[in-house]
């Protein structure tokens, strides 16, 4: 059975069209989300009455930049959310060829695509041969890994020719040993998604880390006030909480392993993935990924991988045993 128009991640309004409304409500396993969001904490009056200052802009800038471990604050770009980011970065350069490392998340194409780009799809960094490049690092949605050092060597190559190496580390928090960003150089841009790990991802904040030459012109396509009050309260709160973070770190990839188990004893082979999402392959998958949909439990497909879905963790146990019953365990 061919998969027709799968339904993109957390579109649950589609998913009620094409299933119906479970009674049991839905189990939204379509996004890498982290499912166990940051406590939110207490804002002042101000953040929701007044336009966000200078002040809360930087103090938001030195907390990215300590939790990124970039140079300075100056290399960082705060903007409401990566996808606004993904769309201003490619209208500041001049239309050319650019490479976009693949199978990935969609939107980088299309969006270089849309600014008048010449976009390529490579299957590999080793030959992404345009003087702009850009790499999902853990890769979405098979978890693909590029070196540091590989990606650092590119972006010397491609600065030396004006170029440009753009890497989106969304789900970078869980594994920051990978991460470009302490060692930001001209030609090299870094993307950092909040709302993922944060499990936030309504509030809207995203970070593009880089020389500040290459930030202005991003900036002046973002315009004033990008963030807004309440973003930058919690962004400032959340991005200095380690404690947390390395609590979650922990807590996810316990969850994963427990995800992983119940894909494997319903047949599914884990083929790739993050601590946020886990990417299975089966030869009925589009079969499956209906059967999911019936039983109001939305998990991502691929067009064109139709013999892939992709997981996210279920959070709590009754989601995870609704998702056993599903997938037809006992």
């Amino acid at each position: 059975m061919a998969l027709a128009l799968p339904i993109h991640g957390g579109d649950l309004t589609a998913a009620e069209a094409r299933w119906g409304r479970p009674a049991a409500g839905w189990l939204d396993l379509s996004t890498g989300i982290n499912p166990w969001p940051y406590p939110l904490p207490a804002l002042a009056p101000e953040a929701w009455t007044r336009l966000p200052g200078s002040a809360e802009d930087a103090a938001l800038r030195r907390a990215a930049a300590r939790r990124y471990d970039t140079p300075s604050a100056a290399h960082v770009l705060a903007a409401p959310g990566t996808s606004a980011l993904i769309q201003a970065l490619p209208r500041t350069r001049p239309p050319g060829p650019v490479a976009v490392v693949s199978p990935t998340y969609g939107e980088h194409a299309r969006a270089w695509a849309a600014a008048g780009h010449d976009v390529r799809l490579a299957e590999g960094i080793e030959a992404a041969d345009a003087p702009v490049v850009v790499v999902v690092n853990p890769n979405n949605p098979d978890g693909r890994l590029v070196a540091p050092h590989t990606l650092l060597a590119h972006a010397e190559s491609l600065a030396a020719q004006g170029g440009l190496l753009v890497v989106d580390e969304a789900f970078g928090d869980m594994v920051p040993a990978l991460s470009v960003a302490p060692a930001l150089r001209p030609g090299l841009a870094v993307l950092r998604s909040f709302g993922k790990f944060y499990g936030l991802a309504g509030l809207r904040l995203g970070f593009l880390l880089a020389e500040p030459d290459l930030l202005a012109p991003v900036a002046g396509q973002l315009g004033p006030w990008p963030v807004s009050g309440p973003a930058l309260g919690v962004g400032v709160t959340a991005l200095a909480d380690d404690g947390w973070a390395e609590a979650t770190m922990a807590r996810l990839a316990e969850a994963a392993g427990m995800l992983d188990d119940l894909l494997a004893r319903a047949g599914l082979t884990v083929i790739g993935g993050t601590s946020l999402f886990r990417l299975a392959a089966h030869a009925q998958a589009p079969e499956l990924y209906d059967t999911l949909g019936r039983a109001g439990i939305l998990v991502r497909a691929f067009a064109g991988q139709p013999d892939r879905l992709r997981f996210g963790l279920p959070p709590d146990r009754r989601g995870l045993e609704r998702l056993a019953t599903a997938c037809g365990l006992d």
